[in-house]
């Protein structure tokens, strides 16, 4: 019977011993469980500020991309522009061209023909008004290259 009593004793014991040991894990965890609650909190905290930059760089990487397409248009516009007047100062210098050389045919032959000098003199006036074109197309598009080139100079000073 003592046999008996000593092992009552002895898991009593151990039983107080556990749940000793049970509150005081309750008591650490309850602790625990506030800092772990406040660093999830913290944790929220800087994955909603760190999505926010993300975001924010989105756009702004979206308005350039948008900004970059809309140069490129513009530029890819100006370039098509002075390429149409590049072929009509090339189509211009060829009618001059066999307007002049009519001409010659007919001072070699001793023929003067008044038309063939007026047919010219307006072909050198076309020519004159396609260059014009052309440089003036070629100019607006330096000046188009340079405004943003100028603007962010300012925008540094």
């Amino acid at each position: 019977m003592s046999d008996l009593d000593e092992l009552q004793r002895r898991i009593t014991a151990a039983m107080d011993r556990m749940a000793g040991g049970l509150e005081q894990l309750g008591t650490n965890t309850g602790a625990d469980t506030a800092a772990l609650e406040q660093a999830l909190e913290d944790e929220k905290l800087a994955n909603a500020q760190l999505s926010e930059r993300v975001r924010v760089l989105k756009q702004r990487q979206d308005d350039e991309l948008a900004e970059v397409k809309a140069a490129a248009a513009s530029a890819t516009t100006r370039m098509a522009d002075l390429d149409l007047e590049i072929q009509r100062v090339r189509k211009t210098n060829d009618g001059l061209m066999a307007s002049v050389q009519a001409l010659r045919e007919a001072n070699e032959a001793g023929v003067a023909e008044p038309h063939l000098i007026n047919k010219a003199m307006m072909a050198e006036l076309e020519a004159l008004r396609a260059s014009r074109s052309a440089d003036v197309a070629e100019t607006t598009a330096i000046i188009e290259a340079l405004e943003p080139l100028i603007a962010d100079a300012e925008g540094a000073i």
